[in-house]
């Protein structure tokens, strides 16, 4: 069964005007209960990760600031959010959920989370929305479960993986993958262990041969025994902070492509949502759904 994480935190209140689109997170779930894509047996309710998990990946001390509300104003305004203690609670379940789809993924060759994909959090500071970085949290925590011996970060987000990078920087069983907008946030980019950086403007053919040309090769040389995908839907032509050109068919086609070599390969898979700010919140669902859709239908 596609198991997936989601529960009612995720849909933050934010201030009128925020650009940022929480109603994503009640209307995803509720179209894939309404197509019959899911049933309510696929959702999980994630529960936090605890403090040992958080401190594998960030430093004490920020932590320390996000628990208690020690951050300044810059590093507040750097995140993107008004602070809140419950924002930092949706962050820490957000995380549980990729913590506990992983295991999932294990089990079923895939899950996904209605949220995450906050690759901008670094170590020890967060940016662009970003204050936990589940997916790196996730990776840890499998990595020293024993569970995996190699993991795979596949970000396919309009945005570089900036925090994921600089996380994993020098931890040789994480590969970190971003194909990304080269003139997009961030301005200055992390190293990645892969960056593809694209042009504006980029279309589905172009960006499907650079995918089609990098995946295969990776999963080949590297051998992952697992991949973290963060499945953006900011690369579509519609989306207001993208610059990319991608229709919905074809980031339909990248999410399937992704699946198909994990499955070919018997690589278990967790997705995690990432961005998508297309001014019609109709067009940011259908994207987001198409990737649940592929799921159920590939695997189940």
């Amino acid at each position: 069964m596609l198991k997936i994480a989601w529960n009612e935190h995720y849909h933050h209140p934010l201030p009128e005007g925020h650009r940022f689109p929480m109603e994503k997170y009640t209307l995803l779930p509720e179209q894939l209960l309404y197509e019959g894509t899911v049933n309510r047996d696929n959702f999980f309710s994630p529960e936090a990760v605890v403090d040992k998990e958080i401190l594998q990946v960030h430093r004490k001390d920020y932590w320390d600031k996000l628990q208690h509300g020690g951050l300044d104003k810059a590093e507040i305004r750097r995140t993107g959010f008004p602070y809140s203690p419950s924002l930092v609670r949706r962050e820490v379940e957000i995380a549980g959920g990729t913590v506990k789809g992983a295991l999932f993924a294990l089990e079923h060759g895939v899950a996904m989370n209605i949220a995450g994909g906050t690759h901008h959090a670094f170590t020890d500071r967060g940016e662009g929305f970003c204050l936990l970085n589940d997916i790196a949290i996730a990776a840890k925590f499998l990595l020293d479960q024993l569970l995996v011996e190699k993991v795979l970060v596949v970000d396919l987000d309009v945005h570089q993986g900036n925090g994921t990078a600089e996380i994993f920087r020098n931890e040789p069983w994480v590969f970190t993958f971003s194909m990304h907008g080269e003139r997009n946030y961030p301005l200055k980019k992390e190293n990645s262990d892969l960056d593809v950086d694209l042009a504006d403007g980029t279309d589905d053919r172009l960006y499907l041969k650079e995918l089609k040309n990098h995946l295969p090769r990776l999963i080949q040389e590297q051998e992952p025994g697992f991949v973290f995908f963060q499945s953006g839907v900011d690369v579509l032509k519609t989306d207001k902070l993208g610059r990319l050109g991608l229709t919905i068919e074809g980031c339909k086609e990248r999410d399937q492509f992704v699946f198909e070599i994990c499955r070919k390969n018997d690589i278990p898979v967790m997705v995690s949502m990432g961005g998508g700010y297309s001014e019609r919140i109709a067009d940011i669902i259908e994207a987001h759904a198409n990737t649940y859709r592929l799921a159920q239908e590939m695997y189940f």
